[in-house]
């Protein structure tokens, strides 16, 4: 019997992590308070599969099925029955901890939790759950169905058990799995949001544009996208957020906001998904 998966959050990433179980022939349930996030998530979904099946990664005739593996629901009552949850909310660490409490109460006994948490501490989640050994991250790159990368992340309790279940889950979706220890940023993090920082800082201080810091790391550095552009890509609230957990966690003041980027936060320019951050987009 296919392991049923739950993933909780309809967004960017948590329609991207459905629609990559889905993909891999698992029944899927994408579960949020929000039924207009849901209906939003669910076409995010199907025109992402479009686009793979115009690729020719996706054959065209599987597409029916791929789309009836997943279903949705806005009460978290839904996990009941889910080998693996993956939790994919807000970027925010109380409104996590309340929801792995919640889980915890919810899912059935043996059910791995997961948490697609950029920076937060997985211990630290882990003990709002009486399941320590259960609880562990797995933070998918963005976009997801796109990325190869799976941030694994062992909490001090997590098992090896759960840590082989979700590294051979996270095979079967066709991805590279990469252990790693629970410190705040992980490993990606660590070192992808000081950059972006120190490209905010140089805009801030008129080092150069926006466009200019950004040809200067995809030609001089051979990066797919410059910093500002992927900063605007990711949510630079959520950049934010990130940071903030860095500089609390580890104490260095090198992982300090750059004030600017608190700025176009408090101004509501959160990247993309605003229409505004460091570059202006159109509406979809």
């Amino acid at each position: 019997m296919t392991d049923r998966i739950a993933v909780l959050g309809a967004g960017q990433m948590g329609n991207g992590i459905a629609h990559v179980f889905a993909l891999a022939g698992f029944p899927v349930v994408m579960i949020d308070v929000v039924n207009a996030a849901l209906s939003k998530g669910r076409d995010t979904i199907a025109k992402n599969l479009d686009r793979q099946i115009a690729k020719g990664i996706v054959p065209a005739e599987q597409r029916p099925e791929i789309l009836d593996r997943l279903s949705t629901h806005t009460s978290l009552n839904a996990v009941t029955g889910a080998s693996l949850i993956v939790e994919a909310a807000t970027e925010d660490r109380d409104l996590k901890f309340k929801i792995f409490a919640e889980l915890d109460r919810l899912a059935d006994a043996g059910t791995v939790l997961a948490t697609n948490t950029s920076s937060i501490s997985i211990t630290e989640i882990a003990a709002r759950t009486a399941r320590p050994e259960l609880v562990i991250g797995m933070h998918f790159m963005n976009p997801a169905p796109v990325m190869q990368l799976v941030e694994i992340i062992r909490g001090l309790a997590t098992s090896d058990a759960t840590m082989q279940r979700v590294l051979a889950w996270s095979t079967a979706l066709g991805k590279t799995p990469v252990e790693v220890n629970d410190y705040p940023g992980f490993v990606a993090n660590r070192i992808l949001m000081p950059m972006i920082n120190e490209a905010v800082f140089c805009l801030m201080e008129g080092v150069g544009s926006a466009e200019s810091i950004d040809t200067v790391m995809k030609l001089g550095m051979n990066h797919p996208m410059g910093p500002l552009a992927l900063a605007d890509l990711i949510g630079l609230d959520t950049c934010l957020s990130i940071l903030e957990v860095l500089h609390g966690g580890l104490g260095d003041s090198k992982y300090r906001p750059c004030p600017l980027l608190r700025k176009y936060v408090a101004a509501g320019w959160l990247g993309r998904k605003s229409g505004r951050g460091f570059y202006t987009y159109p509406s979809s």
